[in-house]
């Protein structure tokens, strides 16, 4: 391992009792293959992949040659360690939600990983992309990244919205679904806010629409690998908006917890390597499907 990156279903993991204690958390990981599959059937020792791998915090891990993917030189393995959980959700959850050409999508948080991601993502696939963020400032730089409107909650959004990528939850979720057109789709990824969401009476009777529940499974290779294709032709950018070694754990779990970090959280298990300058991203909507 040479990266991870945190995500919040790490925090919950932590707290929630759902693994046992002294386990090693983790999911997000990038390194350098040190021991090759048995069968020949992964890559060589000494190739730079990524992966989505349970305990990835820790100097090695075991991993299934289907839940990674082969990073380019052109591609910094600390960009690479921020894609799966994100990245995946993103793709994943816009896939779900059917073909996006010219379709108004709404992405609630989308300051956060998985959001920054979703922007990039709907704008490369053509559609009106409505990026919603806690703060003005926290939107800052989405427009760049493709999206068509920034807005602060929901906050002048009269118009329906044929899908809805919601990373907030609460009454934020119960409000965006109220926006949703006729045969509209929400996908609930993730529950930022904490919040109850409570339904109105007879909210969900009327003209057909629905909400979808939304979980990271299946093999990730091959997905990481069409992300890592768009990193490495700079039609995805990757917000790292924290950086620093793994020791300083505590400290990212902080800044994200508080909810002040735009895009993600990445901790170096190897001793720092010089930060290569932010590249040049092009805008998604103006890049080939």
């Amino acid at each position: 391992m040479h990266h991870v990156s945190l995500n919040r279903g790490d925090l919950n993991d932590a707290r929630s009792g759902r693994v046992p204690p002294g386990a090693v958390l983790g999911s997000d990981a990038a390194g350098v293959v040190s021991q090759p599959a048995a069968d020949g059937s992964g890559p060589e020792v000494g190739t730079r992949v990524v992966a989505m791998a349970r305990g990835a915090f820790a100097d090695r891990a075991a991993v299934e040659v289907d839940a990674l993917a082969e990073v380019p030189r052109s591609v910094d393995l600390s960009e690479a360690a921020a894609l799966p959980v994100a990245g995946l959700a993103a793709l994943r959850a816009l896939r779900a939600a059917g073909p996006l050409l010219g379709r108004r999508v709404l992405i609630t948080g989308a300051s956060g990983g998985v959001g920054q991601f979703a922007v990039q993502l709907a704008a490369r696939a053509g559609a009106y992309v409505i990026a919603s963020v806690g703060s003005a400032a926290r939107g800052e730089g989405l427009a760049t990244k493709g999206a068509d409107q920034v807005v602060v909650g929901l906050e002048g959004l009269d118009q329906p919205v044929d899908v809805v990528l919601d990373n907030v939850g609460g009454a934020q979720m119960v409000a965006a679904w109220e926006l949703l057109a006729t045969g509209g789709n929400l996908q609930s990824i993730g529950w930022a806010s904490g919040e109850q969401a409570v339904f109105p009476p007879y909210s969900t009777v009327g003209p057909p629409k629905t909400l979808s529940s939304f979980l990271n499974e299946g093999e990730a290779g091959a997905d990481l690998a069409t992300l890592v294709r768009f990193v490495a032709d700079r039609s995805l950018c990757v917000e790292i908006g924290w950086r620093g070694s793994w020791e300083r754990i505590a400290e990212a779990v902080e800044v994200l917890r508080s909810r002040r970090l735009n895009g993600k959280a990445v901790l170096d298990v190897r001793p720092l390597a010089p930060i290569a300058p932010t590249r040049a991203c092009v805008n998604p909507a103006s890049a080939a499907p």
